[in-house]
């Protein structure tokens, strides 16, 4: 089963790295392999969003209730779709050099097929992620601005 944990500074306040994340109808603009968002619900603590991805010769469509901890945590709690189970939790804490993030993703499909064709491309993949959120920042609120962007810890388990 594909699991990532990952830590990493970014020169940017934890309330701005917050909303990125939080902003999921904009996920199609930005991440790979998502090709749809769809916001169900919203309130300041909660919403519901149905997502579509696609990679190769497979989309999949989920439902996820997400919880805002407004500036420090965004919670996905997987509801419906081709996962057995979907575990995703980004933190943010200050930091003296912008803010630290904390991301920690953890999956299974329930088709064997699904799984081993993740399973090929799921480090790259979510380096793509990471990576895609990084340079959102940059196009959304410029350069860096409280000191460069530093990789502190990153880990990819299977």
């Amino acid at each position: 089963m594909p699991k990532h944990a990952e830590k990493r500074v970014l020169a940017y306040q934890p309330e701005q790295i917050f909303d990125l994340v939080a902003d999921v109808n904009r996920y199609p603009e930005f991440l790979p392999w998502c090709t749809s968002a769809t916001i169900r619900s919203r309130t300041a603590t909660e919403l519901v969003a149905d997502l579509t991805v696609g990679f190769g010769p497979f989309r999949e469509s989920f439902t996820s209730r997400v919880t805002l901890d407004r500036f420090s945590q965004i919670t996905v709690h997987y509801e419906r779709g081709p996962f057995k189970y979907l575990k995703n939790i980004w933190k943010f804490t200050p930091d003296s050099k912008g803010c630290l993030v904390e991301f920690y993703v953890d999956f299974e499909f329930r088709s064997r097929i699904l799984q081993a064709a993740i399973g090929v491309v799921f480090g790259e993949a979510v380096r793509l992620m990471v990576s895609a959120f990084i340079k959102r920042a940059r196009d959304v609120y410029g350069p860096p601005q409280i000191g460069s962007v530093n990789a502190e810890n990153s880990q990819t388990a299977r």
